[in-house]
């Protein structure tokens, strides 16, 4: 039976680094903007090796395995075509008459919606909080504090790099775009304690043994 239970444990990582990988490599290929690309996939280029590096010691829930993996996708995509000129988020604007190319919102939707697991999962398993009702507020407090220091990151690259950073910043003539998108992460990781909350403690629970 624990043979059974490994198998998964260890495909699961491997192919999610492998998707990744390669997910990477296409986007970067022809991407519309290479410093652009460097700025929007950076998270997914550090974050990969660190995983890999600590695997043995630290091992990952699976859930959390697969949804770093889409984050790192959503990344790629974003970093390739720059946010405001994705052609699925240009579809969607035409099909519901939006007003802008809103890849943007979807892109820090997920920006709280991840990183809320990847919180939960460090909180719960290095310090005494697990199980415990403070879990959940300070999860989300975490990933909007997350959110606003890209805020921070994305207006210190407009004020080095002037209107060479505008692909980077995707406000697409927002002037409340920074509010927007602080608000969008945090809506993704009070979603994502809430639906999958129970998910994960299973996880856990059966990492631990």
């Amino acid at each position: 039976m624990s043979l059974v239970l490994a198998a998964p444990r260890r495909v699961l990582p491997a192919l999610s680094g492998a998707v990744v990988v390669t997910g990477l490599a296409l986007s970067a290929w022809h991407a519309y903007d290479p410093t652009t690309w460097l700025l929007e996939t950076v998270w997914a280029l550090v974050g990969l090796p660190l995983v890999v590096l600590t695997w043995r010691r630290f091992p990952l829930t699976g859930l959390l395995c697969g949804l770093l993996a889409i984050h790192a996708l959503v990344l790629a995509l974003g970093g390739h075509y720059t946010y405001a000129r994705v052609p699925l988020g240009d579809w969607a604007r035409d099909a519901f008459g939006l007003d802008r190319n809103p890849y943007d919102r979807f892109g820090h939707l997920m920006q709280g919606f991840v990183p809320a697991i990847l919180v939960r999962e460090l909180l719960s398993r290095t310090s005494p909080l697990r199980g415990s009702r403070w879990l959940a507020p300070l999860t989300v407090c975490a990933c909007l504090a997350f959110s606003a220091l890209f805020e921070m990151f994305e207006w210190a690259a407009a004020v080095i790099g002037g209107q060479a950073a505008d692909a980077f910043l995707a406000t697409q003539g927002d002037v409340w775009d920074t509010q927007w998108d602080m608000f969008c992460a945090l809506i993704g990781a009070t979603v994502s304690v809430l639906v999958l909350g129970r998910l994960h403690d299973r996880q856990l629970a059966a990492l631990d043994r």
